[in-house]
């Protein structure tokens, strides 16, 4: 059942940036901020919690996901380091994607064919 749940939770987040994307004026860096925005929102206000508890990765792994591990982390270093766990906790907690991105990105650009826009 875990596994239904993840997927209609991560295809509804999926299908409302799809939406946004066919039915808005907003550009996909627009809505992938509007997203990593609503997921430390929605952490915030206690709420991404639950959702992560019923769906497990099909609500950590869209970009809201990104956006409340960000949120979390920042908010476990302030507590543990004070102020400076501001600048720090978002990039501790988010690490291994950012790097993952990183590694993944650069194999893609060392292989990949480029071509121009059509």
């Amino acid at each position: 059942m875990q596994f239904i749940y993840a997927f209609l939770v991560g295809g509804g987040i999926c299908a409302v940036g799809q939406l946004l994307i066919d039915k808005t004026g907003l550009t996909p860096a627009r809505i992938l901020t509007a997203f990593v925005v609503a997921g430390v929102v929605l952490g915030a206000f206690g709420l991404y919690q639950p959702l992560l508890a019923f769906a497990g990765e099909g609500a950590a792994v869209p970009i809201s996901g990104f956006g409340y591990l960000m949120a979390e982390g920042m908010k476990t270093a302030l507590r543990e380091d004070g102020a400076i766990g501001i600048l720090t906790g978002a990039l501790k907690s988010a690490a291994g994607g950012i790097g993952a991105a990183m590694v993944l990105s650069l194999i893609g650009g060392l292989t990949g064919k480029s071509r121009g826009k059509a």
